[in-house]
């Protein structure tokens, strides 16, 4: 197979795996208020999603770094599109800093 191709694959592949780690970590956070034990939730979905990531990558990089570069740029141009994607709307904005100073 051409090595182009094959790059391309593990980038597609990075960026799959960055879209279920950060999209699984927004689900999560969007769960917690809701949740009876959100400490289990947190540390639950955390091991999952990290054991997925880390097995995703395993397999992808077969054991070349070439590989493993390209499915870490996908993963990280995934989580550069969750944050956009469920960033907050406009209407609501950060409450003003409290000055400690006397």
């Amino acid at each position: 197979m051409n090595e182009t191709l094959i790059l391309a694959l593990a980038w597609v592949a990075g960026a799959g795996l960055g879209a279920f780690f950060f999209g699984g970590l927004w689900w999560t956070v969007s769960k917690l208020a809701s949740s009876p034990r959100p400490a289990l939730w947190v540390f639950g979905s955390a091991l999952a999603r990290m054991s997925i990531a880390l097995a995703g990558f395993y397999l992808v990089a077969g054991g070349q770094w070439e590989r493993l570069i390209a499915c870490l740029l996908g993963f990280v141009t995934a989580r550069l599109v969750v944050t956009w994607l469920t960033r907050p709307s406009g209407r609501c904005r950060p409450a003003a800093e409290a000055s400690h100073a006397p």
